[in-house]
């Protein structure tokens, strides 16, 4: 059983140097603007407002963190949830590396603490080249240490034959709503047992 004791806003950073230090397991949660990044954090801590979006899709460009503390089968555990400023908007730059290289790329490379990446993709537009950027980066930074975790968002959105179209094409991703909140406890299960493993 997972009960989230406390979720909340720790502070914004825009460069390594303002990052918070490096003391507890990090889920860093990105994807493309307008993908409901900030309706999955507080659909997954239960804490509504605690992650605010932008009223302008990519105008967020800091990186801001947040304590979580969890109850998981009455073992205490902590971790931090980060949410990473939105990509591939409108018209921004040409790749990734381009898009993320001043705030973004040292964080994602460096920062020890990151133990898990969440890639959210809206599940409307599954496959998008700018996601399979996004996966391929991913995969080619990624430590012994870490993993990755796909999460489609706004399922509700879908029909059962689009379902099924996702789940053939990527067989380990996860369906959520924020809406209906459809596989948010299921996915802070896989988030935490990633982060924690079967201990707790």
């Amino acid at each position: 059983m997972i009960l989230i004791k406390d979720a909340y806003f720790l502070k914004s950073a825009s460069k390594m140097e303002e990052t918070t230090a490096d003391i507890f397991s990090e889920v860093a949660f990105l994807g493309r603007s307008n993908v409901g990044k900030s309706s999955i954090i507080n659909a997954l801590t239960h804490k509504k407002g605690l992650a605010k979006s932008s009223s302008t899709p990519g105008k967020t460009r800091l990186i801001n963190f947040f304590h979580v503390d969890i109850l998981r089968n009455d073992v205490p555990l902590t971790c931090q949830f980060v949410d990473l400023p939105g990509f591939g908007y409108a018209k921004v730059s040409k790749s990734l590396k381009e898009e993320w290289q001043k705030n973004l790329t040292n964080y994602i490379k460096k920062r020890a603490s990151i133990r898990l990446f969440v890639h959210l993709i809206d599940s409307r537009h599954p496959f998008l080249e700018i996601d399979k950027e996004v996966d391929t980066y991913l995969r080619s930074i990624v430590r012994a240490d870490q993993q990755i975790l796909q999460i489609f968002t706004k399922s509700d959105k879908l029909g059962q034959s689009e379902i099924s179209v996702i789940k053939k094409q990527y067989p380990q991703a996860l369906l959520v709503s924020s809406s209906n909140k459809k596989g948010i406890d299921k996915a802070m299960e896989v988030i935490l047992k990633s982060l924690f493993g079967d201990a707790a």
